[in-house]
């Protein structure tokens, strides 16, 4: 269950995943197949003659905190060089700590630094999951780390990745699920998982979904007795293969461990090294009654499977509340409905009623989701002021929606102002966004802000299951307004310590810093809001049994209980610095920065630099862990392959065809010449601008939509006095403040939304990145194509300038690809010309320069004199351009552009 996974790796040998040789088949030898003895004791275990040695899982858990080491090595048989793929999915909770590898004798060890600090040295881009050794999102709760390198003839590399991550209790149980796929037989296979948890463990199982029931009871060894808890499977070859006579792997599944501590103590307190952990999940409490408000889009984009999923699984929530709940339902398409208006009990009759209700809503309109969540918050308080004994209940509020707001009030932060001022803190709200096309930090931050959380709803065929799995972990609250307090002159640094709700089958995890030649005095009062009463507990460390457990855990007790206390600090200060600005974003990012880098961390603020090695481009490849909000990344299979040894020919890489896109000639490139398409009069005009460096001009302005793009000048300083100072573009700024979008393009780096932390892309990537409906596909070293659901499609050219131009610094070309769709109101320098428009050219005659034409142009009422001439477009062949003949109008397009040229200077580039 996905849901519930507190640990997912995913080890793969196969042809884009863990090594496994890329070199093509040797003459004669079937593609793919390795060469197989009919002699089960000398099965052949190479493909292509690659052998992956060993292969091997150690986790190591002490209390909760998960300490991972895979390991492997893969040998090259071969006289030549191959190719190999480390490919691993760790959870996107955890965090990278090292990365090492060891290949023709040599070592390399990551790195780890500040992400700024390591892309102003290396330049490199800190795209999630394109270049190699980096990290992207993969799956719903995984993130992919691969790397490609060539090993040399007769020769091995090893491989060790580490991580870390906190295993959190949901549903009665923490989780370690290793997903194994290796496509190849191994020498030495081994997943080796230890436990030691201080309060003794209760139950431990592992299970192999590859496995038969019977074979798994064989091949895995489970124990666990007091304390410690250990499970191995360790597979030989024969017991790896998938019939006697065959070479290939039956190891293709998941390895599942589940385990769960004793609760006979109400508290648990664990002391090392000046640190503390207490995990608070109190037994046989009585449940709380829920007052319960769904509030549900019911807009026109939940058609088809998104509502018919929504409304089984409210099917299947509402037959299972118990009769002492009260509950109603809102519905908000660009009306807001309500089922009852307010709440009323469970009973069997008014379950019946509002099942019916479900059955039988239609969807309706647009996005009013400020008045849907108004509706519900309204209902829930008028239930705490009205019917005192509702006010002991634990009130929820779960809110589902697949897109962004667009009826009613729609400017986010005035809905995050209305939704915490009604609320007020009184109870949790909790945000489930349906599919990709919803702003998910934006219900993150609401959650917040609001005691709650967000999760994601995949768009999948067990949708349902997802939403029943969400509200599973929230069905039976136990206690409300929990606080675990500290001495104040004992403990700093404490993680979150209130709670508004505990909800059975979880746990409450607070560390925080002792004061030294404090920790007689160090104690945990717990109070809360029980079913009927109030809570009251008093935790004291036992110190006689600290030293025991010091005793049999030694330094990996110490060391994990400070590691699990920076780890969830971290967590909790890039959770809080996403609803913070200014100079408290700011505060709290050095924060946690600072103790990335203390704790040797690679989170969404680092980067593992890997020294030493280099691709093609003579670049080390960067780690980065993806931003904690991550974009849908679609890549397009491009890889980068670092050389250890022999070289390798560079893999073929995707290109974006841009004759494909409309030919529609506008844009402006080098210094800067404007380039207006006239379709109507299959024709071409064409002006400059002359202004200084550093000035930031608007190419296309959309009121309707706020859409974007504004261009800053670059200059190259004369050569000689009186001679013209030229100047192009070097920074372009693309804006969708409809759904966040901002895309800020240098000649070095594309930067996606660059005030929030988002990814950065280098000019040697090739990708492609969606966020709403904005597409952007980089092409590498050549050009960018940003494409808008029910927009516009542009282009953005790279011009990489040779060492003696006469252009002293890179620039960038800007296209206009399609405009059909932009709204009739569209500005800027590019963007007037979007829609049709007329001109009459009369009277051509030799001009000054006897070898051009001159002509009479009449254009919006003016008469311009208009000189015959050659200019290039970039848009197609980025290097060499093409020859556009136009009509040059004079004097930074005097006449023809409305205004005057000086009016388009604007303040930024966003």
């Amino acid at each position: 269950m996905d849901g519930t996974v507190g640990l997912r790796v995913l080890l793969c040998v196969c042809l884009a995943s863990l090594l496994i040789p890329q070199a093509m088949p040797t003459q004669g030898s079937p593609p793919g197949r390795p060469k197989v003895s009919k002699k089960r004791q000398t099965v052949d275990t190479s493909v292509d003659g690659m052998t992956i040695r060993s292969l091997k899982v150690n986790c190591k858990v002490t209390s909760r905190f998960a300490h991972y080491v895979i390991t492997s090595q893969v040998v090259n048989n071969a006289d030549e060089a191959k190719e190999v793929a480390f490919d691993v999915e760790i959870p996107k909770t955890a965090f990278i700590s090292d990365f090492a590898i060891t290949a023709d004798g040599k070592a390399f060890i990551g790195d780890i630094k500040d992400k700024v600090t390591a892309w102003k040295q290396y330049r490199k881009a800190s795209v999630s999951g394109e270049n190699a050794g980096l990290v992207r999102a993969s799956g719903r709760t995984m993130e992919q780390f691969t790397i490609h390198l060539t090993v040399g003839p007769r020769s091995k590399a090893t491989f060790r990745l580490t991580y870390e991550e906190v295993l959190k209790r949901r549903l009665t149980q923490y989780n370690i699920d290793i997903k194994v796929k290796p496509k190849q037989l191994v020498h030495h296979f081994e997943i080796d998982v230890d436990i030691f948890e201080p309060q003794g463990i209760s139950k431990l199982d592992a299970q192999a979904s590859f496995l038969p029931k019977e074979l798994a009871n064989q091949l895995i060894k489970k124990s666990f007795s007091g304390k410690q808890g250990h499970v191995l499977f360790r597979p030989t070859v024969g017991q790896q293969q998938s019939c006697p006579m065959c070479s290939t792997s039956m190891l293709n599944g998941d390895f599942k461990v589940t385990y769960d501590v004793n609760r006979d103590k109400l508290c648990d307190l664990l002391v090392a090294n000046n640190h503390f952990a207490h995990f608070f999940a109190p037994q046989n409490l009585t449940n709380l009654n829920k007052n319960l408000v769904f509030v549900i889009d019911i807009s026109t984009s939940m058609e088809g499977q998104k509502v018919k999923q929504t409304k089984e699984a409210l099917l299947k929530i509402l037959g299972d509340m118990r009769p002492g709940d009260y509950f109603d339902l809102v519905l908000f398409g660009t009306d807001v409905q309500s089922w009852r208006g307010s709440l009323v009990q469970a009973s069997a009759a008014n379950l019946r009623a509002a099942q019916d209700f479900v059955r039988r809503f239609f969807l309706a309109g647009a996005t009013n989701l400020n008045g849907g969540l108004l509706r519900g918050i309204e209902i829930l308080n008028q239930a705490h002021g009205s019917i005192p004994e509702l006010s002991n209940h634990a009130s929820v509020l779960i809110m589902l929606t697949d897109g962004e707001p667009t009826e009613g009030v729609t400017d986010r932060s005035q809905i995050l102002k209305n939704v915490r001022n009604a609320i007020r803190g009184r109870y949790p709200l909790y945000n489930l966004g349906f599919g990709h096309n919803v702003d998910f930090s934006f219900l993150e931050v609401m959650s917040m802000e609001n005691n709650g959380r967000a999760q994601r709803i995949y768009e999948d065929h067990d949708a349902t299951q997802q939403l029943q799995g969400f509200y599973d972990q929230v069905a039976n609250p136990l206690l409300v307004d929990v606080e675990l307090l500290y001495p104040q002159d004992t403990v700093s640094a404490l993680t979150q310590h209130r709670h508004k709700q505990y909800y059975e089958g979880s746990e409450i995890m607070v560390a925080g810093r002792i004061a030294d030649h404090k920790l007689s005095s160090f104690k945990a009062d717990v109070l809360a809001r029980g079913e009927g009463q109030e809570f009251k507990a008093t935790c004291l460390v036992d110190e006689e049994e600290m030293k025991k457990l010091l005793q049999e855990r030694g330094h990996m007790l110490e060391n994990h209980v400070e590691r699990l206390w920076a780890y969830l600090t971290i967590q909790e200060l890039l959770a809080k610095r996403m609803k913070l600005e200014g100079k408290e974003k700011a505060n709290v990012t050095a924060k946690a920065l600072q103790m990335s880098l203390a704790y040797q961390f690679v989170t969404p603020l680092t980067s593992m630099i890997m020294r030493g090695m280099t691709d093609e481009d003579g670049l080390e490849p960067i780690i980065d862990k993806p931003p904690e909000d991550s974009l849908p990344l679609e890549m397009l299979g491009h890889r980068k392959t670092f050389m250890l040894s022999a070289s390798q020919p560079s893999p073929t890489r995707p290109s974006y065809d841009i004759q494909q896109l409309p030919n529609q000639v506008t844009g402006v490139d080098t210094d800067p010449h404007f380039l207006i398409h006239v379709p109507q009069k299959e024709d071409t005009l064409c002006f400059n601008i002359n202004e200084e460096p550093g000035v930031v001009l608007s190419l296309v302005q959309d009121p309707d939509t706020g859409f974007s793009v504004n261009g800053q000048l670059i200059g190259r300083k004369a050569s000689s006095p009186g001679q013209h100072e030229g100047t192009y573009f070097g920074r372009l700024g693309i804006s969708n403040p409809a759904t966040d979008f901002q895309l800020e393009v240098t000649p070095q780096n594309i930067m996606l939304n660059p005030g929030l932390g988002g990814p950065v892309f280098s000019w040697r990537d090739q990708a492609s990145v969606r966020q709403h409906e904005v597409v952007v596909t980089i092409n590498r070293k050549r050009n960018l194509v940003v494409s808008v659901e029910d927009g516009g499609t542009f282009e953005v050219v790279l011009h990489r300038v040779w060492k003696g131009s006469a252009v002293h610094q890179d620039f960038l070309g800007f296209y206009v690809l399609d405009s059909h769709r932009m709204s009739a109101r569209t500005h800027g320098l590019l963007g007037q010309f979007f829609h049709p428009f007329d001109y009459q050219v009369s009277d051509p005659h030799p001009g000054s320069d006897p070898t051009k034409t001159d002509a009479t142009m009449v254009v919006k009422s003016r008469q311009l004199t208009v000189t015959r001439g050659l200019q290039k477009d970039y848009s197609k062949d980025p290097r060499h351009g093409a020859e556009v003949t136009c009509w040059f109008v004079h004097n930074n397009g005097a006449g023809l552009i409305d205004g005057v040229y000086t009016d388009y200077i604007v303040p930024d580039i966003f």
